[in-house]
């Protein structure tokens, strides 16, 4: 049974969630909501939800049409969405995978609160916050409690291989290896 969820954040992504389908866009919920729903803890973080690069404009119209405020900021990966004081990030170029029909195709469906979405894979969502590690941005602390809630449905391996070219990833496999989270790749063992 997942951690209680707050009706806030709940209440934007069920939004979120019909407007794109209503609107014919398809789209997958990450981050610490996916998380949330495959069984880890809740987050009060924001909303994730990712979507193909070409449905970026069309997301942001509906998402506009329905009374929530939107922003192109900066960064170029991303969009954003507030419903209410719930922040959702729309984010079309993830780090670590491309969002793509093969990709969506990947997610399994799900009754997020009664509304039927589709999940990132876990693999995904850990690649993704793996690759987001930078020397400004170390937040091991969520990834080991997601590591820790969701540690039978990862592939690690995966994980690890695809995300072997990052010196904060390869720290983070230090530590839950050393915590007993993960099992420890020996020296020399192949990640293929």
């Amino acid at each position: 049974m997942p951690a209680q969820q707050s009706d806030e954040m709940l209440a934007a992504l069920k939004k979120a969630a019909a407007v794109l389908r209503d609107h014919g866009i398809p789209f997958a919920v990450g981050g610490g909501i996916a998380v949330w729903a495959w069984g880890g803890p809740a987050t009060e973080h924001d909303v994730d939800i990712v979507i193909r690069p070409a449905d970026v404009d069309a997301a942001l119209a509906a998402l506009d049409e329905e009374g929530m405020r939107t922003e192109r900021p900066p960064e170029g990966w991303l969009v954003k969405a507030w419903e209410g004081d719930v922040l959702i990030d729309i984010v079309f170029e993830p780090a670590g995978f491309v969002v793509d029909d093969e990709l969506l195709a990947r997610c399994d469906q799900h009754n997020v609160q009664a509304v039927p979405m589709l999940l990132l894979p876990t693999e995904d969502v850990l690649v993704s916050k793996l690759l987001s590690l930078t020397e400004h941005y170390l937040a091991y602390e969520p990834l080991l409690e997601h590591a820790r809630s969701l540690r039978e449905q990862v592939d690690w391996d995966q994980v690890r291989r695809r995300t072997e070219m990052s010196p904060f990833a390869r720290a983070f496999f230090t530590l839950v290896e050393e915590l007993g989270i993960v099992d420890a790749v020996e020296a020399g063992a192949s990640h293929a």
